[in-house]
């Protein structure tokens, strides 16, 4: 299967542990040998671009969008005229990320009393033994579900497993917020998502943007980052034959 990188099956007692570690989707990697353009694949503005191979086809400066070529397959000199070349180029852009959100200044929340209860069930093999079998006494709750198996020693498990429920009861408040609260509650939330799209590239300016709506705020967060851009883009043959007779 593709979209497995490995596996691994360890059979410990009674029980058989498996580990699956998900495959990347990789870029198709295209031969040295091939003749390719370095296209966009993001929108952005040029802020360095060296092309070591082939031939640059913008600047600094230039608004790219996803698909415009960058650096050109091909190299033209006086004395031996066009060539095609496996492009390779250093090009790094700015690019931005954005995410927009919205809330209410009066929301309703769910708030922990501290009361709660717990509810135990032995499962061996396929059997179950409720050992607690009347329903939460609370009117809201949240439930926290864990699961133990049991073991005689450090890695031998026995068919026999331990589920508790644990009920934490809640009960929903109003509440209010000002307008700076309401903001820095949002701007958490979208800069949260922001940070794990991005992951460790380095931001160069946050920008946000506020606008009333009817009993709330709208947020916007926008995250201006400096990054390598440009992916490689196979030359077909067609092409090539085509612009060679031209």
């Amino acid at each position: 299967r593709n979209d497995i990188a490995w596996m691994s099956i360890n059979i410990s007692g009674t029980n058989a542990i498996v580990k699956i570690v998900e495959n990347t989707q990789k870029p198709e990697i295209i031969d040295k040998k091939d003749f390719c353009n370095i296209v966009s694949d993001k929108i952005g503005v040029i802020t360095k671009i060296n092309a070591k191979n082939g031939t640059a086809l913008v600047k600094e400066g230039d608004l790219v969008k996803n698909g415009t070529i960058l650096v050109g397959g091909w190299m033209e000199g006086k004395y031996t005229g066009k060539r095609y070349v496996h492009s390779d180029a250093e090009i790094e852009a700015r690019v931005w990320y954005s995410k927009k959100d919205s809330e209410a200044y009066i929301q309703e929340e769910n708030v922990k009393t501290g009361n709660f209860e717990k509810k135990y069930i032995v499962k061996i093999n396929n059997f179950k033994i409720n050992l607690y079998k009347r329903l939460p006494k609370f009117e809201k709750y949240d439930t926290i579900n864990e699961s133990k198996k049991l073991k005689l020693f450090s890695n031998f498990y026995l068919p026999i497993e331990l589920e508790i429920f644990e009920y934490q009861e809640v009960n929903t408040i109003k509440r209010e917020y000002t307008n700076q609260e309401l903001k820095e509650k949002i701007i958490s939330k979208l800069e949260n998502e922001l940070n794990n799209e991005i992951g460790s590239k380095n931001i160069e300016n946050i920008q946000i943007n506020e606008k009333d709506i009817d009993g709330g705020l709208e947020i916007e967060v926008i995250y201006e980052v400096i990054e390598k851009i440009g992916i490689n883009q196979k030359i077909e043959e067609e092409h090539q034959e085509l612009t060679s007779n031209e």
